[in-house]
């Protein structure tokens, strides 16, 4: 994927959506225009699970683990109001579970390339297997993967299984829904029906965003 595709959409019947998960260097913008200070970096750094939920100094949006990275790379350590501000900022919101479900497992688009079937529910957002999406097997990738480096899936959209968990407005109450897995997890967090949620204020290394705009 070239780093001009970083930031396209694609519209789905009337709805359109990141191509791919926002990136550091989208986020960046954001900032730049906005001055927000993010609270992973306001106190101390974003969370990674180790033994048990572990602060890593340092580590945030600009620097996932605590290293400079591609600006390429997802933007992850940010809770669900802060997605959810970055989305609005842009223009668009976060998508629900429904939505998110249905644009990342079933082929939507008019004329579709091949292999790709219009109308067709794929069991996998890569389609009839989970290879080349960025999972806890055997890949290219130790942690999150730049945008656009896995295998493009259904309707065009890349990383909608693994690479980093994604927020949805979906809520059961207590938490938000994420939807996708990450690189963390093996295939099966990828599936459509997994439920996971996460409180509203919590940040990790593992959890980025994808928006959907009008």
């Amino acid at each position: 994927m070239s780093h001009a595709q970083v930031g396209e959409r694609v519209v789905l019947e009337g709805l359109a959506w990141d191509r791919t998960e926002v990136t550091i260097a989208q986020f960046d913008r954001y900032v730049r225009a906005t001055g927000v200070v993010t609270r992973a970096q306001r106190e101390g750094g974003g969370f990674e699970y180790r033994a048990g939920w572990e602060r890593r100094a340092g580590w945030n949006w600009r620097r996932p683990q605590g290293e400079p990275v591609d600006m390429n790379m997802p933007a992850v350590h940010l809770d669900y109001r802060e997605a959810q501000a970055y989305c609005r900022w842009a223009g668009g919101r976060l998508p629900t579970g429904a939505e998110w479900q249905a644009a990342g497992f079933t082929e939507m688009r008019v004329s579709p390339p091949a292999p790709w079937v219009r109308g067709r529910t794929y069991p996998w957002s890569t389609g009839d297997s989970p290879q080349g999406a960025n999972t806890n097997g055997a890949d290219p990738w130790p942690a999150a993967a730049p945008a656009g480096a896995t295998r493009q899936g259904v309707n065009g959209l890349y990383d909608m299984g693994a690479n980093v968990w994604e927020w949805t407005s979906d809520s059961d109450g207590s938490g938000r829904r994420t939807v996708g897995g990450s690189w963390w997890y093996d295939e099966a967090q990828m599936r459509a029906q997994v439920q996971a949620y996460k409180p509203p204020d919590f940040y990790a290394v593992y959890i980025g965003l994808r928006c959907v705009y009008p």
